[in-house]
């Protein structure tokens, strides 16, 4: 069996407002040039790499032959760095960062999370604002009183998407250690920040300097938005083995929108790949799909100091490692505390249970994962890849879901039927339930006539 090494890569998705290298030094002080609108997930194909010296060799980060890849260059997009540090008598703060006049608050919370003392070292997702930040978090032994035997520090950076912060993760995993070693030497932070910068446009009719955020959109089966996150022995094999037949709950959850909040204690790193997968559980790609629901943001990791943000969203996918949040139920709909799945509400209770189409799908996945390894390991056939196989299997069943919904809701009789719930990959009564909501959610008008066991 082909095993997949420890910097192995996981595709995701994600566009952010286009940003580019500053021609002229013109910025002014405390706000962002102006400039045309744009969008940076497509890549000029035919532009040249350029090789920087951050970024990781490629024996660091694996590119899985056969990726299709829309392009090989990203404009850089870091808009701040910093370096937090966890002070014996003040608690975390930021002891450095650039732009000096950059908001940066809540960001030591969130690039330090809460037990970290524990481990020794971490790397953490987060969203501040209209941003996404990655942090690498690390912790050193000092013979230092002052410092309580420990000396803890997180090195991050701010952007407006998070589809390229994986390049930096090497870098940033160097300057902690740099940090550690090393307090108050800043140049080597100072000069990448320099390199990186963009300028972020407004785009057109927008007046403010915040730009807008842009979540998992729809993908299509040839059309890929490059993103690569990595982590050890592939994303997606893990969450499928670690969470096994569940995946078809959180599934469900995923695609109604729910507001799902992740509980592990540290390293919080594996669990910000948690969302990140809960997310492509719902991915559509068909037009006029959602537009009257709410999308799922991945907010990653989140603390006490995100319960207001989190009090007025209808739709989040989020990690944390205080527990205190599953005594705060008006935040969330869905608890996952590792493996254990739990809803507070009554009426999204049966979709705890699994019936048997959610095991007849656990198994076609299964099947095609081992159908894939073997191409992998007999043929030496890499496209597609595992993370590919598993976004694609949700998609293709949402897609089937609402093309069939959306072909009843085109009929004369708007008759849905236990037949047609067969046809999507649905156990008629099993999913009566889901069903029901899925049509509430998405506003789809049929008349569901499968009829509800409970109820004679």
């Amino acid at each position: 069996m082909v095993e997949q090494g420890d910097a192995a890569p996981l595709l995701c998705w994600a566009e952010g407002p286009a940003v580019s290298l500053p021609q002229e030094p013109e910025l002014q002080a405390g706000g962002w040039a102006r400039g045309g609108g744009g969008r940076s997930g497509r890549l000029a194909a035919e532009a040249p790499r350029r090789r920087e010296p951050e970024e990781p060799a490629p024996s660091e980060v694996l590119l899985q032959p056969g990726r299709l890849e829309l392009g090989d260059v990203e404009e850089d997009q870091v808009v701040a760095v910093f370096v937090v540090t966890f002070d014996p008598r003040s608690g975390n703060m930021v002891e450095w960062c650039l732009p000096q006049d950059i908001d940066l608050e809540g960001v030591e919370f969130k690039s330090m999370a809460s037990g970290s003392h524990k481990i020794q070292s971490d790397f953490i997702y987060f969203r501040k604002g209209p941003f996404f930040g990655l942090a690498c978090f690390a912790n050193m032994p000092v013979e230092s009183e002052l410092e309580r035997g420990a000396r803890m520090k997180s090195v991050g950076i701010l952007s407006p998407s998070y589809t390229l912060l994986y390049r930096y993760m090497h870098f940033l995993e160097n300057q902690v250690r740099h940090q550690l070693e090393m307090p108050g030497h800043y140049s080597h932070l100072a000069a990448f920040y320099e390199d990186k910068k963009g300028v972020l446009h407004a785009g057109p009719g927008r007046g403010s300097s915040l730009p807008p955020v842009y979540w998992l959109p729809s993908i299509h089966r040839y059309m890929y938005p490059e993103m690569k996150i990595t982590h050890p022995a592939g994303c997606m094999s893990q969450f499928i083995k670690f969470f096994g037949e569940q995946i078809l709950i959180l599934w469900k959850f995923a695609l109604l929108r729910k507001r799902i909040l992740i509980f592990s204690p540290p390293p919080v790193g594996v669990v910000c790949y948690r969302v990140y997968c809960c997310c492509c559980l719902a991915n559509v790609s068909l037009p006029g799909i959602g537009g009257t629901i709410p999308e799922s943001k991945p907010f990653f990791y989140v603390n006490v100091a995100d319960i207001e943000s989190l009090e007025v969203e209808m739709s989040y996918v989020a990690c944390t490692t205080e527990k205190i949040f599953e005594e705060k139920r008006e935040l969330y709909d869905v608890y996952v505390d590792n493996q254990n799945v739990k809803t507070h509400h009554d009426h999204l209770q049966p979709l705890l249970k699994i019936n048997s189409a959610d095991r007849e799908k656990y198994r076609r996945l299964n099947e095609q994962r081992q159908m894939l390894l073997y191409s992998q390991e007999v043929e030496g056939d890499y496209n597609p890849c595992e993370e590919d196989l598993f976004v694609l299997f949700f998609l293709e069943q949402n897609n089937r879901i609402f093309q069939t919904l959306m072909e009843v809701s085109a009929s004369q009789d708007k008759t849905l039927t236990a037949e047609h719930a067969r046809g999507m990959g649905l156990d008629p009564q099993g999913d009566r339930g889901f069903l029901m909501d899925l049509l509430e959610a998405y506003g789809i008008d049929v008349m569901l006539v499968i009829d509800n066991p409970c109820c004679p």
